[in-house]
């Protein structure tokens, strides 16, 4: 570990490190793909909000709706608010959503009939006016999403999106001929991606980035089947760099039965996957961020305060340590510890890897290493907003680099901002374990992310620190 490594950055505006994709898809210094384009919706959205809007109005009109302004209010915000969250699977259609439609539309007017009646008993809703508008509102709902489903349908007929199917040649190829035999399903494959070639006859088979870059411009793919593992495997860098490029990313099982499957794509069982973007939800966690490191700050200021005595007493100046890290999107950053090793020069503090291990360090300095104390500090971290309190834990750029072109998807966990504690840490993946382990479970809390999860991680964090093992 002598010589420098070029730093690697992780997928920005559609590029992908050449060190995060599997060999045989690297053909040059950066994997590119086209400048980011908009994520592809589907085009049922905005008609399926008017028809849900549509369909209230109307069961508001079948009781009078301009005579209860109120009652037609609560109706279409409550068509907005209680509307699923994601779009239209592909495959479903008008009666796969009949259960849920009408289940959303019955609390809808119970709990406007509730309110109406605490609020202005004179207009309350007899049981014969509450049944009429439910029933009403249900049948606009479907026959309005009905309509919206069948011109989907119609429109993928006439135009299917073009789409690269992801895996083991021969595999993918049987995958993409069961597809192409069924043009209901509205995808049309154009092309594989595997990393080694095969003879069995069918769509061209595509081994380089350049090639898979081509097929993305040329055919102006939109979809990307992934065969299962290969979501979860070498190709997981891939399908994140497609997913950032605009490409809508599924995962097909090739293999297993299809019962009970959320999702079919001719025959086979699928699910949409979102490997290239957090989650929605950053709002919220910053939130928590604050909230949370700002508590503890003032919580243990005290303790810190002591033990920076300490350490000024027995070890000298300089008990704060600031050290370069890589953050979110590649950014730099210096992170605050209490200093526990004083390295000889500076090449030493951005080379050595962990010092956790060595028993010439003072006794008050191992304390801190093994109770983690030395990275409160990094709570002002979070403040600033260079941190989060759960994230991957950053590493200084000299092993960003060495290790982004040693373990693929290494790149890819700066795509959120890192955390004091994490998945990986919380797995048992703390001081000197696999960097290969650590980079599969921060990606997998990145691909997963919701602010419950954070949650769950830093009760998990609290009862880990009662049995230390070292940072």
């Amino acid at each position: 570990m002598t010589a420098e490594t070029p730093r690697a950055h992780p997928a920005r505006n559609g590029v992908l490190p050449a060190s995060s994709v599997p060999s045989q898809l690297r053909p040059g210094p950066a994997f590119r793909f086209p400048a980011r384009r908009s994520p592809a919706r589907p085009a049922a959205s905005p008609p399926l909000l008017v028809a849900d809007l549509s369909a209230a109005l109307l069961g508001a009109a079948a009781l009078g709706g301009l005579r209860r302004p109120v009652l037609t209010a609560l109706l279409i915000s409550a068509a907005l608010l209680l509307r699923p969250r994601r779009p239209p699977l592909r495959g479903r259609g008008v009666l796969d959503e009949l259960p849920a439609v009408c289940a959303r539309i019955a609390v809808t007017w119970l709990v406007a009939a509730t309110l109406v009646a605490a609020y202005a008993p004179h207009r309350a809703l007899s049981a014969d006016a509450l049944v009429t508008g439910c029933a009403v509102h249900c049948a606009a709902a479907l026959a309005g999403r009905a309509v919206v489903h069948w011109r989907r349908r119609a429109a993928l007929l006439r135009r299917p999106r073009a789409a690269l199917v992801v895996g083991p040649a021969r595999t993918a190829q049987r995958v993409a001929a069961a597809v192409l035999r069924d043009p209901r399903c509205g995808v049309r494959p154009v092309g594989v991606v595997a990393e080694h070639p095969d003879d069995a006859p069918g769509l061209p088979v595509l081994t380089t980035g350049e090639e898979v870059r081509r097929a993305v411009i040329q055919n102006a793919v939109r979809d990307v089947l992934a065969v299962h593992p290969s979501a979860r495997g070498r190709q997981g860098p891939l399908l994140r760099a497609l997913a950032a490029s605009g490409c809508e990313v599924w995962e097909l099982d090739a293999d297993s039965p299809s019962y009970g499957a959320p999702e079919l794509l001719a025959g086979f069982a699928c699910r949409r996957l979102e490997p290239g973007a957090v989650r929605r939800g950053g709002v919220g966690k910053r939130v928590l961020d604050v909230l949370v490191s700002g508590v503890l700050l003032l919580a243990v200021s005290p303790l810190l305060l002591v033990c920076a005595a300490v350490l000024r007493l027995g070890e000298g100046p300089g008990v704060v340590f600031r050290q370069e890290r890589v953050g979110k999107d590649g950014r730099p950053f210096t992170l605050l510890k209490l200093r526990t090793h004083r390295p000889a020069d500076a090449q030493e503090a951005a080379t050595r890897w962990s010092v956790a291990d060595e028993r010439s360090m003072p006794w008050f300095c191992r304390f801190l290493r093994r109770t983690s104390l030395d990275e409160l500090l990094q709570l002002w971290n979070v403040v600033r907003g260079d941190m989060s309190l759960v994230g991957p834990r950053p590493e200084r750029p000299y092993f960003v680099g060495r290790f982004s072109q040693t373990y693929p998807g290494y790149a890819a966990r700066h795509r959120m901002r890192p955390g004091i504690t994490g998945l990986a840490q919380v797995s048992g993946l703390r001081g000197d374990t696999s960097i290969e382990d650590r980079a599969r479970f921060d990606n997998a809390y990145i691909d997963n992310w919701s602010l419950w999860q954070d949650v769950c991680i830093l009760l998990r964090t609290a009862v880990v620190l009662v049995r230390p093992t070292g940072s």
